[in-house]
């Protein structure tokens, strides 16, 4: 038989599965661990992607950065939808080859527009190779210079383009920044040549994604987990149907989703999750739809057109609201900009996940007296 689930059941799994707890629950997860357990983290920009981290674990910002460039555990790189994500090291093996050809086609017609066809691409990879291995870690613009010192002249969007072709194909990765700027290394070099040598055929990559994905995200949908990944819908389908022995049906508001029959038992709701959440955190990229979290009438003030995603607040798998920070006077001042006006037990919890904020950050916070009613 199948079971139901309101938008409130709904809400709080998703919330579950992906581990955002209330401030102070101190989950267990370390980051290597948090980032493989949702199969990545968005992170062309690097702040939101360590923040995304930080409302589903007690690590700290140093601890991220342990992880990218003394431990190399989590690497930066192109992963799912071809955009910059933190990717769990021991991940790559098979995620690599079944992402990385995908986006690599997606992309062909965007470079030769550009002029960066097959020909001028071997060539100023295999000139990004010889430069990361004599000279890396290289920014983008020393990368650039090396190559038209190599008479190789590449211009706007061909340079970012370059370098996502090249990390989807397991060539480079981003290695530590240079204040503000990121660098780039050789993925042998940094990880060493043992990170290619677990693949998966590609039936068991589709069902090893298909089961991460509903741990960490469901219940949700192929499409769900084709929007989430970019991946082509009919295979996500042909895994999701091989796999069904092991998925549980449940139906929601909108029709069918699925959750892992050796997941946990849905349990009394738990303690109220009030949580600043970053840009492009997962909890909203993760699903096709938005819906089931944010209402339609308040979807502009979070989408900003251009891709961009605004940091957001949530309350119990609601987003209520967005909110910003400056600093003052060596402490980080945060500002709320909720939809409707917030209650006082609302309030005093985002005034917990601000001092939370400042423990991750490492530097008092505050919260702007009055913002949350206005």
């Amino acid at each position: 038989m199948t079971s139901h689930l309101t938008d409130t059941d709904l809400r709080r799994l998703r919330v579950r599965a992906q581990r955002i707890a209330p401030a102070g629950a101190a989950p267990s997860l370390g980051v290597a661990e948090l980032v493989r357990w949702l199969c990545g983290v968005q992170a062309q920009e690097p702040a939101a992607a360590a923040l995304a981290i930080r409302v589903r674990s007690s690590s700290l910002r140093a601890d991220v950065e342990r992880a990218l460039v003394e431990e190399r555990s989590v690497v930066r790189t192109w992963g799912p939808r071809g955009t910059l994500h933190l990717l769990a090291a021991d991940d790559l093996a098979w995620l690599q080859p079944l992402l990385g050809p995908i986006f690599v086609a997606a992309g062909r017609r965007r470079r030769a527009q550009l002029g960066l066809d097959h020909d001028l691409y071997s060539r100023a990879s295999a000139l990004v190779r010889d430069a990361l291995a004599s000279h890396g870690p290289l920014t983008r613009d020393e990368l650039v210079q090396r190559l038209a010192d190599a008479g190789v002249q590449l211009v706007g969007q061909a340079r970012p383009h370059l370098l996502a072709r090249a990390a989807l194909e397991g060539l480079i990765c981003c290695g530590p920044d240079r204040g503000a700027e990121p660098t780039y290394v050789l993925l042998d070099d940094w990880l060493g040549p043992h990170w290619r040598v677990r693949p998966l055929p590609e039936d068991a990559a589709y069902a090893e994604l298909t089961r991460r994905y509903l741990a960490a995200y469901g219940p949700a949908t192929p499409q769900d987990l084709a929007a989430w990944s970019g991946l082509p819908q009919s295979k996500i389908r042909a895994a999701w149907g091989r796999m069904a022995g092991e998925l549980v049906e449940l139906q929601g508001a909108s029709g069918p989703l699925w959750r892992l029959r050796s997941a946990a038992a849905p349990d009394e709701p738990p303690a109220p999750v009030v949580r600043l959440l970053p840009r492009y955190d997962v909890y909203l990229l993760g699903y096709r739809s938005r819906d089931f979290a944010l209402a339609r009438e308040y979807a502009g003030r979070v989408n900003a057109g251009g891709g961009i995603v605004h940091q957001t607040i949530l309350v119990d798998g609601r987003l209520v609201g967005t909110w910003s920070s400056s600093r003052a006077k060596g402490a980080l001042v945060v500002t709320l900009e909720p939809f409707e006006p917030l209650g006082p037990e609302v309030h005093a919890a985002l005034a917990d996940d601000v001092a939370d904020l400042g423990r991750f950050l490492g530097l008092p916070a505050r919260l702007e007296e009055g913002a949350a009613s206005q």
